[in-house]
Parts: C-alpha cells; sequence; structure tokens
C-alpha cells in the first residue's frame, strides 16, 4: 500500500509512533470513535514508515465504499444509515412530505413484488434516475404519507431498488415519522434476514440477491 505524503511528513515528526488514518466522511467533533478508523501507519526510530494495520472495526462510510452521490435526502440518509454513518430513523423522518413514484399493477393500484430475501415490497423510487433504471414500466406519483395507507398487509417498502444501496422500510415508521413519535412496532415482514438497523428499516444491497 503506498504511503501517503502527509503520513510520511507525520512520521517524519513523530519517530516511533503509530499514526491513525480516519475514514474521509468522518466530521465528527473530538475523537474519532474505533469504528471510523480505516487504520493506522507505524513510524520508526528514524521517522520512516515501517508498518500499516488494519482496523478489524472499521465501517466503511459511502464515499469509502466508493457509491455515487446520494441523489437525494432520501438516498443520503440511506446511505449512511446502511453504513452506521447516520440514524435508521433519519430515513422515514426523509420521507415525510415528499413525493414519490410507485410502478402500478396491472389493475391499479401500487404494484407489490419480492425483495432478494423474499420480504413482500411495494418498491417505490425518490429520484428519476432510479425510477428510469428500473426500465419502462407503468408508474404513478404519490405523496409518502399517502402511500402507507396503501401498502398491503405484511408488505413492507422497499427504497429505491436500483441504488447502490436500497432499504426495506416498515410503513409503520413513516406514519410514525409523520405524527413525529416512535416508531410502530415492525410487522412480522420485517422479522426476517438481514440486519437491522432499528426496528424498522434493515439494508438491501446487491450482494444480498
Amino acid at each position: 500500500m503506498p504511503v501517503p505524503d502527509d503520513i510520511r511528513e507525520a512520521g517524519r515528526l513523530a519517530p516511533e509512533h503509530w499514526l491513525g488514518v480516519v475514514d474521509p466522511m468522518w466530521a465528527g467533533a473530538g475523537r474519532p470513535p474505533e469504528w471510523a478508523m480505516t487504520g493506522r501507519w507505524r513510524s520508526g526510530p528514524d521517522g520512516e514508515i515501517v508498518e500499516w494495520e488494519d482496523n478489524p472495526a472499521y465501517r466503511p462510510s459511502p464515499r469509502a465504499l466508493g457509491w455515487p452521490e446520494p441523489e437525494d435526502e432520501v438516498d443520503r440518509a440511506v446511505q449512511l444509515a446502511s453504513t452506521g454513518y447516520g440514524p435508521g430513523e433519519a430515513v422515514p423522518a426523509a420521507l415525510v412530505g415528499r413525493e414519490v413514484a410507485v410502478l402500478t399493477a396491472p389493475g391499479g393500484g401500487p404494484l407489490s413484488a419480492a425483495a432478494p430475501d423474499g420480504t413482500p415490497v411495494v418498491p417505490l423510487f425518490t429520484s428519476s434516475v432510479f425510477l428510469r433504471a428500473a426500465g419502462s414500466f407503468s408508474f404513478e406519483l404519490v405523496g409518502a404519507d399517502d402511500l402507507v395507507s396503501r401498502v398491503p398487509a405484511g408488505h413492507v417498502l422497499y427504497l429505491n431498488p436500483t441504488a447502490a444501496v436500497s432499504m426495506l422500510l416498515d410503513p409503520g415508521a413513516v406514519r410514525a415519522a409523520v405524527r413525529g413519535g416512535a416508531p410502530e412496532r415492525p410487522s412480522a415482514a420485517m422479522n426476517r434476514g438481514a440486519r437491522i438497523l432499528t426496528e424498522a428499516v434493515h439494508p438491501v444491497r446487491g450482494t444480498d440477491a
């Protein structure tokens, strides 16, 4: 691994030291948490860099993972929540008052589908970029606040399935965000499968399929 110039300079100024490297998206005040450190370099007695040590507790940020810049605030909240750099509760909060697109079923109404893990879902899109990537299908624009009442029983929302990272979201989390309260207890459909960020959401990446 090439040694960055600033690390070489830091090593010359601080011989026989460990020099930590922080994820490029970390912007908190004070000492960065362990999970935001990518690893550390060690300088030798003469100030030359002699060793690199990975941090097994490191959580790569969206930027470190090479994900595209978020298309909107919902996409941003999903990216941050799925990497641990933001709270899961920010995702339903970002949907409040937002117009979204849903694919329409042949008989009308939101189209039902299945997520990669088999969860019954209603796909929704917050950006025209993600909608176009899904292909040429019939769709309608609807307020996210109104959509939750039209989600069939046992289904959850599948946010931006064509994005770098998407998310399954219990409709109750959106209803709670509209009211400004705590999330409702998630439906049975959310109790299976991948890592849960909160009781109401979990991320879905292409590799989960």
